[in-house]
């Protein structure tokens, strides 16, 4: 069993480079890839929802299920994209190489798709997919990379720099939109430039051989002398078990992103060039949060933090919900920021050393499969209430199935950590 604590054994060994010090050069690397690869997909990302609801007239009913499906449908890609990866050992950076390869060609097809939607729900399907494809063996690098006891760190050091691809995005699409006279196509062609960017780092700065622990000597013995094999061996585990289990109850209780921004932008009246401007303010929270969220992990357990980051969620849309203006709109986007940076890597930080190394990327993506299935309900329940009943009541009970989860994920989710 390994829990997390604030210091170390007396009697523990000396710490090889990159233990408590420096990050590892693979997680500084694959920082990097996501940088350049989120100013590309945040280009897109910042636009889509006015390109989809102002421009092609969709109502809030269809965005919710277009965009509840496309983070949704790649379950059965992730689950595929972790077992490629695990298989003979150094997969981790191919696999991922075709998932940034696949998103960065998505961009291309909403070029060529025109205003047809059936174009568009394909190019937007293959960027999805790459993303499917890509995330577990990636995240599975970063896990075997770094000691257990520093993975919150390691975590928060690639999210915080994927962040600050995620706020360069919105801005370089706001100044093409600027510079374009408010054309679409010209942010679909950057982006997918700035995409081939990002694969072409991946290739030349990301380790190709297998993914190891970083310091298995001073790595505690996992408790399980024969760990899970096999289809759905991840979920044969007790406590991976119940790590997905919360995820998904929370995942379902969330409302997606872009209906954040698309009801800050209605209450407060932006003009819509200004509208990819929005996610900045939460970026640039998570951006600041990241690194500090992942060491206060790493020091007083993982769990605490994460339910901690939903309730900021939670405090989000009912900020979002009774008081509306320019002050709530600061404090919503500041609390999503909060939400990101105490969940995100913290989630990947938990569930990791629970899974034994040979098996860690398929276990990674059962659990981010889980999460993106609950989220395509979250999203399409909210897109449905909106459309019948408004806004407003939407988000009322967006809030109370977001309290309903948090308590169950309190008694649900382990107490201590398993590495």
């Amino acid at each position: 069993m390994y829990l997390a604590t604030t210091g170390r054994r007396p009697d523990a060994p000396p710490r090889p480079a990159g233990v408590g010090g420096r990050v590892p050069g693979t997680v500084i690397a694959l920082g990097a890839v996501s940088l350049v690869t989120d100013v590309s997909s945040e280009m897109v990302t910042a636009v889509l929802p006015l390109y989809l609801v102002l421009g092609l007239g969709l109502s809030p009913l269809q965005f919710g299920f277009l965009d509840g499906l496309f983070n949704g449908a790649t379950a059965l890609v992730r689950l595929l994209g972790g077992r490629l990866a695990d298989r003979g050992g150094g997969r981790h950076r191919t696999v991922a190489g075709v998932g940034y390869l696949l998103s960065a060609l998505s961009r291309l097809g909403l070029l060529l798709a025109g205003g047809a939607a059936g174009g568009i729900a394909a190019a937007l399907t293959a960027d999805r997919l790459g993303k499917g494809v890509r995330t577990a063996p990636r995240d599975a690098l970063i896990s075997l990379s770094a000691p257990p006891e520093a993975l919150g760190r390691a975590f928060g050091v690639h999210r915080a720099m994927d962040t600050t691809g995620a706020m360069l995005g919105p801005l370089v699409a706001f100044v093409v939109l600027w510079a374009t006279a408010d054309a679409y196509d010209a942010v679909f062609v950057v982006s997918f430039a700035v995409g081939l960017l990002g694969v072409l780092v991946l290739v030349l700065f990301v380790p190709a051989g297998a993914a190891v622990p970083a310091v298995p000597a001073v790595v505690p013995k996992p408790a399980r002398t024969k760990p899970a094999r096999g289809r759905g061996g991840a979920l044969r585990d007790p406590v991976f078990r119940r790590v997905v289990t919360a995820a998904a109850l929370l995942g379902a209780a969330t409302i997606g992103d872009s209906f954040v921004y698309l009801l800050l932008q209605r209450g407060l009246d932006l003009p819509p060039v200004l509208f990819p401007l929005l996610p900045l303010g939460a970026a640039a929270c998570y951006l600041l949060l990241a690194v500090p969220a992942g060491r206060i992990a790493d020091r007083t357990g993982r769990r605490v933090p994460f339910l901690c980051g939903h309730g900021a969620l939670l405090a989000a849309y009912l900020t979002l919900m009774l008081a509306p203006g320019w002050p709530a709109a600061v404090l919503t986007l500041v609390l999503l920021g909060v939400f990101y940076a105490a969940t995100d890597g913290v989630l990947m930080a938990l569930a990791g050393p629970v899974l034994p190394p040979e098996g860690r990327a398929g276990g990674l993506a059962v659990l981010q499969t889980g999460q993106a299935l609950a989220r395509l309900v979250g999203a399409a329940g909210f897109g449905a209430a909106w459309t019948w009943w408004g806004p407003r009541p939407a988000l009322a009970v967006s809030a109370l199935a977001l309290a309903a989860a948090l308590a169950a994920a309190w008694r649900i989710l382990p107490g201590r950590e398993v590495a």
